[in-house]
Order: C-alpha cells, then structure tokens, then sequence
C-alpha cells in the first residue's frame, strides 16, 4: 500500500476515535459498592479462589486465631519444596529442568529410566523439526518482539500437526512435550533473525546437540562460538527451574485454564498464555529492574553511600526518577510478603556469578537496594502487606551477566512456564469442568434507538 495513502487511512481512524468513541472512566467507587474484585483479588491483595489444583502451592501466611500472619514464603511443586527440589539438583551439580517439567507434568519424580526417556523425547522433538520451518515461519517473517515470533509459531505448527484438535489427554501430551522441547530454538533463532535483519548483525543457527540440557542448549544456540561455563549453563538452569511454575492463579496460568475450558485446540491455549506473559505487568520486570538499575547507576554517583541510593529510591516512589511510575521494580509481589523464595534461592548464586564476570560491585549495589526498599516503600506507602525482593530483582541482572539480549528475557521466563502451562492445560482437560465464565456487572444507563436520520 502507498505510504501516503496509509498515513491519509491512519489520520482518518485516529479522527474517528477522538470524535466518535465514547468510553468513560468507571467511577472507582463503584467497585467497592458492587464488592468487586478487581484483578481477582482483594484489597489485601489475596487471590479470589476459582479452582483447585494438584500441580503447585504457594504459601505466604499462616492463619492465628482466624488471623492472617505473613510468614517466609514457600513454593511447592506437586508437594515437593522448591529448596529441596533445588537442592538436590545442586548438590549433584547436575541439571533439573527437564526433571523438573516431568515432574510437574506427571505428578511425580522420575526414574533415572524415565527421565532418560523424558529427555530422548525432548532430543528427538528437536531434530524432527523442519529445516524449512525456520526458513519460511521465523525467517522470512522476522519480528521486533521476540514473544510474537514465539506465538507465530506455536499457531503455525497447527498447521503441521494432523492430529491438532484432539483434545485427548494423550495427544495434548504429546503436543505439549513437542512445545517444550521447540520453544528453546524458536526463541532463540527468532532473537537472531531479529537481531540479523535489525541489529545487522551476522546471521548464524546452531543446531542443538542431543546432549545437551535445555539450559546448555540455550546458550550454545545463542553464542557465536557455542561455549559456556558449566557455572553459567547451571544458573540458568536454576532460573528455568524457579520459573516453570508458580500456582494456577498467575495471569498466564489462569489464561492457560480460560482458553483450554473452551474446548480449543492446544496451539491456541498456548499461544493466548503467550499473550498474557508478554504483557509488562507480568512477564517483563524483570527488564524493568534491569533498566531501573541502569538508570540509578548513573544518576547515583557514590554506588556504596546509603543516603545517596535511598534518595534515589524515594525518588522513584515519588514519580521523580527513571520512568515515573512511582515503583521500585524487583520489590514487592501479588502473593508474596515477608520472602519469596524463588528470590533467596537465586541470590545464592547471584553472588558466585558475579564474582566469576568481575561484576561484585554490582552485586553489592543490588544488594544494598534490596536491603533498603522495603522500609523505604513502608515510609512512603500504606502498606496492606510485607514487601520483599522477587524473582525478577535478580533474574535480569543474572541474564545480563550471562550476555543473554534484553529481547530474550521475557521468552525464557515462556521456555520455562511452558512446562507448568502444559501441566495446567491437561488438568484442566482431565477434571472437565465448565467453561470458565465470571460474571461481570452493567451499570449502563439503558436508552431507546434512535433513528439515523434524526442523530
């Protein structure tokens, strides 16, 4: 289409909408008067209860005489506690995200026998994949957002699956595991297509290698020479661990269950969860904490002064510094209070990690925010809750620590949460129940039709 012609059409539709869309604020009082929910969730911030699940468990208060009282954060995968789950990878140095994803799919932990299966399953979804796949669908069709390419082309493998519709659990099974073995290449190879025809940068497509865990796979696809420390390959394994699920009530997740309640095909629930964690609020904070960072090392001239760095976090609060949201990025959680332990567990590592890049300043300043915030935020705002560090304070600045491109953060934390989605998706299938339908309240006016003649 002609460029003028398409900037006359867009000035047109930007009149329309300034003239004729007639869309007014909702008072806010009006959700209190109808006990409103908003955003599910009360004015505490706990979660209205929609379902029940086997799969994950959060835990973030203990109840005291009827009362509420926050305590340490907890996060159970099938019943198991994140920290022994982690731990028992750690202690044998080996790598449990593919143990993890089995465990959350079938509900417990496997055999060696099983998860060498698992794990040859997974090999072999990759190597069946098409050449011409990434040819003509990532290729030829680069996008600036690497979470759309992502969703293109779970849509696209519809196309490729003769079996696509069937909502049998074991043919979404199979589905699923095919999805999680892909979405590793389809980030990664649409962050360089991006970064060929955008960055123009050289183009390069390393084949995965059979051996290789999906945490090694990652960064062996992503370097031009292919190599990386086993420190690296094992801290990423640990945010892909830390990341696959976290309860059904997580915008995405909850997605997952709407979309699946329908009856559609898995292509579909999967990419509508892509959706949802594309969006800032859920899947890309931790971007947020790592440009927020940027910006206070530059504007904060003495990194170990505490005056001068809570000055800049009341600034932040205040609207009068970095993007003017009034937020400390990387504090503070829907669910979460006193800990979340997905924080304290990568902290850990974070600490190793960066004295391994030359990179413990660093640390030291994040650190020092993370110990500072929290009563800063308590000063500043009526609080209903504890605050506390998330997963994403430290998860951006261990992805920039292992060179992985701002533009791959938001679709590692979905090469991650696609093994929990799966989870969720087949026990939705499994308990059919209802289509999930909430009820929302009209306080629209009622009026009579007017001809248009007389308009």
């Amino acid at each position: 289409m002609n460029s003028n012609l398409t900037e006359i059409i867009n000035e047109k539709v930007i009149d329309l909408a300034n003239t004729s869309l007639n869309v007014k604020r909702i008072d806010p009082e009006l959700y209190n008067k109808y006990e409103v929910k908003r955003g599910l969730r009360d004015v505490s911030g706990k979660g209205v209860l929609t379902g029940l699940t086997e799969i994950s468990e959060i835990t973030s208060y203990t109840i005291v005489d009827s009362d509420y009282v926050p305590c340490e954060g907890k996060l159970y995968y099938r019943g198991i506690n994140i920290n022994d789950l982690a731990g028992g990878f750690a202690c044998k140095r080996k790598y449990g995200f593919e143990e993890t994803a089995y465990l959350l799919i079938f509900g417990k932990l496997p055999s060696q026998a099983q998860l060498n299966e698992f794990v040859n399953i997974l090999a072999d979804y990759r190597e069946k994949l098409p050449v011409s796949f990434v040819r003509d669908i990532i290729m030829k069709a680069p996008s600036k957002d690497i979470m759309n390419t992502l969703a293109r082309s779970v849509l696209t493998l519809y196309s490729y699956d003769s079996n696509a519709d069937d909502t049998s659990v074991s043919n979404v099974l199979r589905q699923c595991l095919q999805l999680i073995a892909l979405f590793p290449m389809f980030s990664v190879y649409g962050y360089q297509t991006y970064n060929h025809f955008y960055g123009e940068q050289s183009l390069f497509i390393h084949a995965p290698q059979r051996e290789y865990s999906t945490a090694e796979n990652i960064l062996h696809m992503l370097r031009a020479d292919g190599n990386f420390t086993p420190l690296e390959a094992q801290i990423l394994d640990l945010c892909l661990v830390l990341h696959a699920e976290h309860g059904g009530g997580n915008n995405s997740t909850f997605t997952t269950h709407v979309v699946t309640s329908s009856g559609t095909d898995t292509y579909s629930a999967i990419a509508a969860s892509l959706g949802s964690l594309k969006g800032p609020k859920h899947g890309g904070a931790n971007i947020k904490v790592s440009k927020m960072f940027d910006d206070l090392m530059e504007n904060v001239k003495d990194w170990e002064d505490e005056e001068e760095v809570a000055a800049y976090l009341r600034a932040l609060l205040n609207k009068q510094a970095f993007d003017k949201a009034g937020l400390i990025y990387g504090m503070g959680h829907a669910v979460y209070s006193i800990s979340d332990p997905r924080a304290n567990l990568l902290r850990q590592y974070v600490d190793d990690l960066s004295r391994e890049k030359g990179l413990d300043k660093e640390f030291k300043l994040y650190s020092m925010v993370e110990r500072l915030a929290p009563d800063i935020i308590a000063q500043e705002r009526k609080m209903y809750k504890g605050v506390s560090a998330n997963i994403d304070f430290y998860s951006g600045f261990v992805y920039r620590m292992l060179d992985l491109p701002g533009e791959l953060y938001t679709p590692i934390f979905a090469i991650a949460r696609i093994a929990g989605w799966s989870a969720h998706r087949m026990e939705e299938l499994i308990n059919a129940g209802k289509i999930i339908r909430p009820a929302y309240k009209s306080i629209a006016k009622h009026g009579i039709y007017t001809p248009i003649e007389e308009r």
